[in-house]
């Protein structure tokens, strides 16, 4: 079954009734994601520029820096966000360039690139640069 056929059997599921009920389907969600990386590999031809297993590491890293949330109908929402997120991804809706930005590079990546472009330019509009990133 391919990653896409599994993603369309996936439906809203009802309120978590608990905590540990939202960490189980996260879980789930984590092996979903896992199993769909090597059609999403293949469909964006990520495999010079990045391996499964940093993807992995990637999806494990986003769901982590969610870990302390505690309240289930939150949790909830945010599965219900990366369950989109992943087929979007899944169903070609995003270019290749905004994966890697995303998921490859991260935040951080990106703004390590910036900080070489800025050498020529005057302090006053360093500095309003980087107030003005997020």
């Amino acid at each position: 079954m391919s990653a896409l056929a599994a993603l369309k059997m996936v439906k809203v599921p009802p309120n978590s009734a608990s905590v540990g009920e939202a960490r189980k389907r996260t879980l789930e969600f984590f092996k979903m994601a896992c199993r769909s990386l090597p059609s999403v590999m293949e469909i964006y031809n990520l495999d010079d520029v990045v391996t499964v297993s940093h993807l992995r590491s990637a999806i494990s890293a986003q769901i982590r820096k969610n870990a302390h949330i505690n309240n289930p109908k939150v949790i909830d929402l945010l599965l219900f966000k990366a369950t989109e997120e992943l087929s979007n991804i899944v169903t070609h809706s995003k270019q290749r360039h905004h994966v890697i930005g995303q998921y490859v590079l991260g935040h951080e990546g990106l703004m390590q690139d910036m900080g070489t472009k800025d050498e020529g330019i005057s302090e006053f509009l360093k500095q309003f640069y980087t107030s003005n990133y997020f």
